[in-house]
């Protein structure tokens, strides 16, 4: 596989990555910031995040899924050898499933953004398959399965490499503050 070395500036990249995340819906950010605290243990996902008992159980299922991150994360093939396929994608789909049918992620962009962070950069040329793949199962209704293939862009599922850059932007929950108090 072939990946880009040529690369802006690090502020460039941070902005362009902000402003990404920026044009996600609200319900979009807060998805992917709370995938993060449950991925990396950022915090107590259940106290930040959970405003009903069914999200409480939607965490509970996604820290069970994610998990498998760990193992993800070792396994990302480096090269397109079809003997690495099967245990690294297979796994992805399902994890990739799940995250679909939460109903947050509603482009091949708000999914992108969210799983470099999850697996990093050597996971980019196996998103889009992934992406495909657990768009088109039959969990999810017809017309969410449309809507999320048509968001993959032509250039996006046939690039013909990838950068190798990590992403510099990690969104994270901030308290609200009191303005009038910290006067």
């Amino acid at each position: 596989m072939t990946t880009r070395t040529s690369q802006p500036s690090g502020g460039a990249l941070l902005l362009s990555e902000m402003k990404e995340f920026a044009s996600f819906p609200k319900s979009t950010q807060r998805y992917i910031r709370r995938s993060l605290d449950v991925a990396y243990g950022r915090s107590n996902p259940i106290q930040t995040w959970s405003r009903d008992e069914g999200e409480t159980a939607s965490i509970r299922a996604q820290a069970r899924f994610y998990k498998q991150l760990d193992h993800l994360r070792a396994n990302v093939p480096d090269d397109s050898g079809l003997d690495m396929i099967e245990p690294f994608l297979g796994m992805l789909v399902t994890l990739v499933a799940f995250d679909l049918g939460q109903d947050r992620l509603p482009t091949f962009a708000a999914y992108r953004f969210l799983y470099e962070r999850l697996l990093g950069a050597g996971a980019r040329p196996w998103l889009p398959a992934a992406f495909c793949a657990a768009s088109a199962l039959p969990h999810l209704h017809p017309d969410r399965r449309r809507l999320l293939l048509q968001s993959i862009s032509e250039s996006a599922a046939t690039a013909p490499g990838w950068s190798n850059r990590e992403p510099i932007f990690w969104p994270e929950w901030v308290e609200k503050v009191d303005v009038a108090a910290a006067a």
